[in-house]
């Protein structure tokens, strides 16, 4: 079994430790990296913090929409994707997926309510779920048997989708997800290629 991830970034910071600190071993994809054809890593699962829509927090956006086929040829693969809230009002930040995602910019904090039946239900295991807080929500192309979390008034904050042998993964909480979570999630057989 191999415990890899990356972060993409401009630089790293507490995310790529955290990561490490769970035994995962983690390197940092920054922008230009990830726009490159030429870049070539071998991963398990690719990890997009919170705020890489803002312009204000990241450059990652155009990267990403950039690379748009490479991300889904890497999931389709058997690659992991656990992407972040964009934190922006801006619309078609997850424009860069394979399938249609919307997402509402709000910053709120309410119980959450998890389906600990779904797949990724663990990423919630070391929150207090009385009460966590969210930037914002999901809509879009997401069918019921793939959100695991939700919020007040039905609010999205955490689903899953199958694409090919991998998955993607949306999360609206500004949580770091549980460490249990981080090692199951970023362990596979093999590595994929991005």
């Amino acid at each position: 079994m191999v415990s890899k991830a990356a972060v993409a970034w401009e630089n790293e910071g507490i995310l790529n430790k955290y990561i490490e600190d769970c035994g995962v071993s983690c390197e940092l994809i920054t922008p230009q990296m990830l726009a490159t054809p030429f870049y070539r890593g071998e991963i398990v699962a690719l990890i997009i913090p919170a705020g890489f829509g803002n312009r204000l927090y990241s450059g990652l956006l155009p990267a990403l929409r950039s690379s748009r086929e490479r991300v889904g040829n890497f999931v389709k693969k058997g690659g992991r994707v656990l992407c972040y809230g964009a934190i922006t009002a801006d619309s078609g930040t997850y424009d860069w997926l394979p399938f249609r995602c919307e997402y509402t910019h709000e910053f709120f904090g309410a119980p959450i309510k998890i389906d600990k039946s779904r797949e990724f239900s663990g990423i919630t295991a070391d929150f207090n779920e009385n009460m966590i807080d969210f930037d914002g929500f999901f809509t879009g192309d997401i069918a019921e048997d793939e959100v695991v979390a939700s919020a007040k008034e039905g609010k999205i904050v955490i689903f899953f989708k199958k694409y090919g042998d991998g998955y993607f993964v949306l999360v609206s909480t500004h949580e770091l997800p549980s460490k249990e979570f981080v090692r199951k999630f970023c362990t596979a057989n093999v590595e994929i290629l991005f």
